[in-house]
């Protein structure tokens, strides 16, 4: 795979391996994690250098193929035992997934450690793992041109305080409409939006499934439509392809202003449709540039009032 222009992207995050069960079929040891998704998605825009832990049992094949499609796996610790593993079931909805187990594992120890060469990258994503971590993580780093974080309902209600220490120190926060609510404590999501912007992010996105995704700007508000599609195999990880395309557009064009944010999530959002029509990142590694160009046009066609 060609190495894609534009600036290095930083992803912290997990690696796991995964049991999925949708109505599409079940499939065992997916690879998966927070990590992985990104990285497999945002090396299709730039290069990715990737934090994460796994154990003796991760397959090296993997390893490999991200490390050929420019993830650097320098900050890929290998620690003995076993890689997180989860397993989850999807309803015929496709909605919040079922966790029927969920094994920590190496995952339960992890301390993230940046590499040197890794201080100074421009783009961050902090992934879903505790904000102690994601707090870490911003003291060994340089001062970037941009940090995203994700985080969960778990962490907003268990580790909150945590929780507010990192948003007071990033600049992007995506989560979903739940979670912001949560978060914020307010029931209008305009009024969940000011009050968690309130807490440090001066950028928020809130994804909304398969309604796309909204983007709060101190220049204005935006909203992607999801692209349609025919049928859906499984959602997992699509909150972390779309974290992927935002990033990775940003990364591309150099840009952080209103008009690159809006042209991000429409990336974001294109990128989760393709990882939703695979199990697990089967369809996001089949993929070129002309086949994220092609949907993405697509999208700005359907949004567009010319």
């Amino acid at each position: 795979m060609t190495i894609e222009p534009g600036a290095p992207i930083l992803v912290v995050g997990s690696v796991a391996l995964d049991d999925i069960e949708t109505p599409a079929g079940s499939h065992r040891e997916v690879v998966g994690g927070s990590a992985n998704y990104f990285g497999a998605a945002a090396s299709l825009f730039a290069p990715v250098r990737l934090v994460a832990v796994v154990g003796e049992d991760f397959p090296q094949a993997h390893v490999d193929i991200l490390a050929g499609r420019g993830v650097d796996m320098a900050g890929l610790e290998r620690v003995p035992g076993r890689t997180f593993r989860w397993h989850g079931r999807y309803g015929a909805d496709f909605g919040d997934a079922e966790t029927l187990e969920t094994q920590l594992n190496v995952f339960e120890d992890f301390d993230p450690k940046i590499p040197a060469a890794f201080k100074a990258t421009p783009w961050v994503f902090l992934g879903n793992i505790h904000p102690d971590l994601q707090a870490g993580v911003l003291q060994q780093i340089e001062r970037p041109r941009l940090v995203a974080a994700d985080t969960m309902n778990f962490w907003i209600t268990q580790e909150r305080r945590a929780l507010r220490q990192v948003l007071a120190h990033i600049d992007l926060l995506i989560i979903n409409a739940t979670e912001a609510r949560m978060l914020s404590e307010q029931d209008n999501l305009y009024d969940a939006v000011d009050a968690i912007r309130a807490m440090g992010p001066e950028m928020l996105v809130i994804k909304k499934g398969s309604h796309g995704a909204m983007l709060f700007h101190p220049e204005g508000t935006f909203f992607a439509p999801a692209v349609p599609l025919r049928r859906v195999v499984d959602p997992t990880g699509a909150g972390d392809t779309f974290a992927a395309g935002l990033m990775g557009y940003l990364a591309r064009s150099g840009q952080r202003d209103f008009g690159a944010l809006k042209r991000a999530v429409i990336n974001g959002v294109v990128m989760a449709s393709f990882a939703v029509e695979g199990f697990g990142q089967d369809h996001v590694l089949a993929l070129d540039r002309r086949d994220i160009e092609e949907r993405t046009a697509r999208i700005e066609a359907m949004i567009s009032l010319d």
